[in-house]
């Protein structure tokens, strides 16, 4: 990931509605949500909600692919995973990697004192 692609996307999640709209669609999973779903379970007005959804398209967060009369939103977890490893990708020289690049630890023998 590119510094300016990140620097899109956390912009982007850096507004508390923008974060609530990204986290429900992570927790939905991939076949996203539909956006009236997504105003309803947020409380949202759809006219501001629009505009919330098209600054996390802009970024790559989020995509959108209609369904009949429906718009589904769905978290990129792609580029949601290219940010977390972007920001960790040199983090305590490897020690404290995401959870899901960390290879799992060696069980060691227990040594009698």
């Amino acid at each position: 990931m590119e510094k300016t692609d990140a620097v899109a996307a956390l912009g982007a999640l850096a507004q508390h509605n923008r974060l609530d709209v990204f986290r429900l669609l992570v927790q939905a999973g991939p076949q996203g949500m539909p956006a009236g779903a997504v105003a309803d379970a947020l409380e949202l007005a759809p006219n501001t909600l629009t505009f919330h959804f098209d600054r996390l398209r802009m970024a790559g967060l989020v995509a959108a692919r209609r369904d009949g009369r429906s718009i589904i939103y769905a978290a990129r977890y792609e580029l949601m995973n290219a940010l977390i490893a972007f920001l960790t990708e040199n983090c305590c020289r490897g020690a404290c990697a995401p959870a899901a690049a960390r290879k799992p630890a060696r069980k060691s023998a227990k040594v009698p004192a």
